[in-house]
């Protein structure tokens, strides 16, 4: 009786795997979809449209989504995943993503501050000024105008016949670097020793000349911690996602052979 079952034991598994065999082709040709592969198509469309679907639009979303899934499995078929930069880096990008999200959560403000201090430069809030300039355009004697409307100033005469300038009069909380942007780099030189509430010049820059009035003056300093933890938190997790792709990438490089056409001229 025991040897009986287990030769129909044995038959059974024969047939099985001989089914599984002759009919690999059609099981290839199963769409499965999921509830919550439906659930989060629906969820989309309701993002995007702004209401729920009717079931006529159900029934297009899931049909958009199996006509999906047989295109992509006959493009694979047809082997037209292969040699494409476009698969290869979005798929690239996927396992990236796949990588960074094994991150640990927030760091405690012991980690936080050593990054902080690792890397302090990053956040040094450069010296600022306010200034008010009036402008003599180049083409219109601006440096002899320019001479004498400042001592018309110092002699308190007014109102000073100056030029628009295409920016204005008036500059808050700019930097040196922002300063050269705005009026050019020869004008910078203005700012290394002005008097607080006195004007000041003739400064020459790109277009003309200037005259200088240095309203306010703010130090350069390095915000604590806490102040900016947000970015600083910010760059903490960038940075860390970074370094973990490039480890990974580094455990796994040894694995694979790299063959490069010697002959090959560029």
């Amino acid at each position: 009786m025991r040897t009986r079952i287990l030769i129909f034991f044995i038959v059974g598994l024969l047939i099985y795997f001989l089914d599984v065999a002759l009919n690999s082709d059609e099981n290839d040709k199963d769409i499965y979809i999921s509830d919550q592969e439906i659930t989060s198509l629906i969820t989309a469309w309701k993002s995007q449209v702004g209401r729920n679907p009717t079931d006529e639009e159900i029934v297009r979303i899931i049909n958009n989504l199996v006509e999906e899934e047989i295109l992509y499995r006959e493009a694979l078929s047809l082997g037209l995943d292969k040699e494409d930069r476009i698969i290869k880096r979005r798929l690239a990008q996927k396992i990236t993503f796949l990588k960074q999200e094994t991150l640990p959560e927030n760091p405690n403000q012991e980690t936080l501050e050593q990054f902080y201090n690792e890397h302090k430069e990053r956040y040094f809030t450069k010296p600022s000024y306010n200034f008010t300039h009036l402008f003599f355009a180049q083409d219109t004697d601006s440096e002899g105008r320019s001479i004498q409307a400042l001592q018309d100033l110092l002699a308190d005469i007014t109102p000073i016949d100056s030029d628009p300038y295409f920016l204005g009069k008036n500059f808050t909380d700019k930097t040196i670097e922002e300063i050269a942007r705005n009026f050019g780099n020869d004008f910078i030189v203005a700012f290394d020793d002005l008097e607080l509430n006195r004007w000041s010049g003739p400064f020459e820059s790109s277009f003309g000349h200037h005259l200088v009035l240095l309203r306010d003056y703010k130090d350069g300093f390095y915000p604590s911690v806490n102040e900016i933890k947000d970015q600083v938190l910010n760059d903490y997790f960038t940075q860390t996602k970074e370094h973990a792709v490039k480890q990974y990438i580094n455990d796994v490089k040894s694995e694979y052979r790299i063959i490069i056409n010697p002959d090959l001229e560029f």
